[in-house]
């Protein structure tokens, strides 16, 4: 399976998606890691620490591919359009994080704008990510705008929580700490990881 985790909007949780879903995937059977994004967040991560998985850049990534039964492509912020045709034509599933607030959903309104366009089909969901705790109902409040638009959003949502930059911190996934929310934290990815694999 490759799996393409992109967004329109910087500060959503992309590249902390593409590294939890990676080592959920890892779980089931081998599975690399390709860092597009311009800044190589996951692989500065792992340089931080020790992640349980293959993270390659795409040149690497390319050479390596042929051996991995999952792949996981982070890619840049905000891609254009041709970049953004590119990425997601031989992905199985385009993952794209969005925060629930009013800039998110609109840049991902756009988002969905650009990949209607293509002459072939795109297989998406959004992931609502950095959701707040109750009783903020942002969360709820706006997957109910994506839901009403008819857009296909995962069932499953991601806790705003501090462990995560925690995880980043010490270059590992958030399953790998010590700190209370830490499994709380890893199983919004492991709940994701399972909805993607039905």
């Amino acid at each position: 399976m490759i799996i393409t985790v992109a967004a329109s909007k910087g500060g959503v949780g992309k590249s902390t998606t593409a590294l939890h879903l990676a080592n959920y995937l890892q779980t089931k059977a081998d599975t690399l890691l390709i860092d597009g994004d311009v800044n190589r967040c996951v692989l500065e991560w792992g340089k931080r620490g020790s992640l349980p998985f293959k993270v390659a850049d795409e040149v690497e990534g390319v050479e390596l591919a042929k051996i991995y039964e999952h792949i996981v492509i982070d890619t840049p912020t905000h891609p254009d359009e041709n970049d953004l045709k590119v990425m997601v034509r031989g992905c199985d599933l385009l993952v794209i994080p969005m925060t629930p607030d009013a800039m998110a959903i609109a840049a991902t309104f756009n988002f969905i704008n650009v990949l209607n366009k293509f002459r072939f089909k795109v297989n998406y969901r959004i992931l609502l990510t950095m959701i707040p705790p109750r009783p903020n109902r942002v969360g709820d409040d706006a997957r109910k705008t994506l839901l009403s638009a008819g857009l296909p959003v995962f069932k499953t949502g991601i806790r705003r929580l501090s462990v995560f930059q925690n995880a980043a911190l010490a270059g590992v996934p958030v399953n790998m700490l010590k700190e209370s929310y830490a499994q709380i934290a890893w199983r919004c990815y492991v709940e994701l990881g399972k909805e993607i694999l039905q």
